[in-house]
């Protein structure tokens, strides 16, 4: 009998299983007990929490293993155009995305150990996951949360190599609190007793005083940010610093300057995991680490062809006021090497603080084009998002596709000007469907 695509096995899943998140361990842990338990038999887990920031740490971390030589497993969410996405194996010379047929294959022995029982989606996919790892050899795992930290399907871990806790916004608060505070103890909820801890560059005090008071009681070894470890930009160059001493690093190819910050707590966490990364093993990986759909510069395909000659386009998927900060950085520190007028297209969804999100580009952008979010059923109406976008004081107008923004803006565009600097943000269902039309989905 010939075995259902991943996607139409994903799909299937998706009419049985509840959508959205159903915060427990019991469903996942019942689950993995059927499976025999592969969460327990992965090579040392880099286990991965935050707001905001996680996915650059995940990809930082894989890239400097992979440079020092070892094999690496990744797990991230979630995925921005095929599922696969979601599972790097690690291989020599660089891990691949899990190919199709052996997707497929695990996915349906999840599903028939699940027995048709109560659960989501996303726990099936983390179980996946883990089995994935557990079959395949490797050196070292990657693990990013999905949500929150205490409750999400991947912390069933046991004894991480390291836990790290990256910056700590509000998001999600309906699940997690409305409060700094009280997300952080949710993101804490990783921390294993005794387990090494890594906490990034954080915003709020409040959200560091409860990671580390959660490491203290735990009695787990901690690093933190501005603290123990931290990095700096000089002479163009970033420097990493512990108590190891210096690296002299190139700077990161993921840009703004929030990225030094990532990448520091990557080498914190990478060390603390107890692997051997030097100095060139570093340097490596600054100028090799990819992350899709976090400020990627898209220089080809079918929606760059749309744009005024020349444009300078850029693609985020953050989706908060604190991401909204990190990225108006980065684009003012573009602002400040080569001017170039900003222009935004941006949709978001529902749950999402919208206005927040706005209020960063503020005296940065010049106008704003709000699309429909597609890809989610609680996509923000175009008309409604360009009044939020209003009241952050930001001039908007609602068109209706990415496609038609960038080709109203071709044919209204004064040649005589130096070419627009586009942003296309506001959410990764936006960053995902994007990156599928423009024919340059990630590898």
């Amino acid at each position: 009998m010939t075995t259902l695509s991943a996607e139409r096995q994903i799909e299937h899943l998706m009419t049985l299983h509840p959508k959205g998140f159903d915060l427990s361990l019991d469903r996942i842990s019942r689950l993995l007990e059927r499976l025999g338990n592969p969460q327990d038999r992965l090579p040392p887990v880099i286990h991965i929490a935050g707001t905001n920031g996680k996915g650059s740490c995940a990809a930082f971390s894989r890239a400097l293993l992979e440079a020092a030589g070892y094999r690496v497993h990744v797990h991230t969410s979630p995925h921005l155009v095929n599922w696969n996405e979601r599972y790097r194996l690690g291989a020599e010379g660089g891990g691949k995305l899990v190919e199709d047929k052996v997707f497929a294959d695990a996915i349906a022995r999840v599903a028939e150990a699940n027995g048709g029982e109560t659960i989501t989606v996303f726990e099936i996919l983390t179980a996946v996951g883990f089995l994935l790892f557990a079959e395949h050899p490797a050196d070292a795992c990657i693990m990013e949360v999905g949500l929150g930290g205490r409750f999400d399907a991947t912390n069933v871990i046991k004894r991480p190599a390291v836990s790290v806790i990256m910056p700590v916004s509000l998001d999600h608060e309906a699940y997690l609190g409305d409060r700094v505070e009280l997300i952080a103890a949710e993101k804490a909820g990783i921390i294993k007793r005794g387990c090494p801890v890594v906490v990034g560059a954080q915003e709020f005090e409040a959200a560091q005083l409860v990671l580390i008071e959660t490491a203290e009681r735990l009695r787990a070894r901690l690093a933190v940010y501005g603290q123990d470890f931290l990095a700096f930009g000089e002479n163009g160059r970033l420097v990493y610093q512990d108590e190891d001493g210096l690296m002299d690093l190139s700077p990161p190819r993921l840009p703004g300057r929030h990225q030094f910050a990532n990448a520091a707590a990557a080498i914190a966490a990478v060390k603390a995991a107890g692997f051997d990364i030097g100095e060139r093993d570093a340097d490596q990986a600054m100028t090799n680490v990819s992350w899709p759909g976090r400020m990627q510069r898209l220089t080809q395909g079918r929606l760059v062809e749309l744009a005024p000659r020349g444009a300078e386009i850029w693609l985020d998927g953050g989706h908060n006021p604190g991401a909204g900060t990190v990225i108006a950085e980065a684009l003012a520190e573009q602002e400040e090497k080569t001017p170039r007028p900003l222009f935004l297209i941006s949709g978001m969804i529902n749950t999402k603080d919208q206005s927040g999100y706005f209020r960063a580009f503020k005296g940065l952008a010049r106008h704003v084009y709000t699309v429909p979010v597609s890809m989610s059923d609680s996509g923000v109406p175009n008309d409604e998002l360009a009044v939020r976008a209003a009241e952050a004081e930001l001039s908007a107008e609602p068109v209706s596709s990415v496609a038609n923004a960038l080709m109203l803006l071709r044919d209204t565009w004064d040649e005589s000007e130096v070419p627009p600097r586009i942003l296309i943000g506001g959410s990764l269902y936006l960053a995902g469907a994007v990156l599928a039309e423009n024919g340059t989905p990630p590898t």
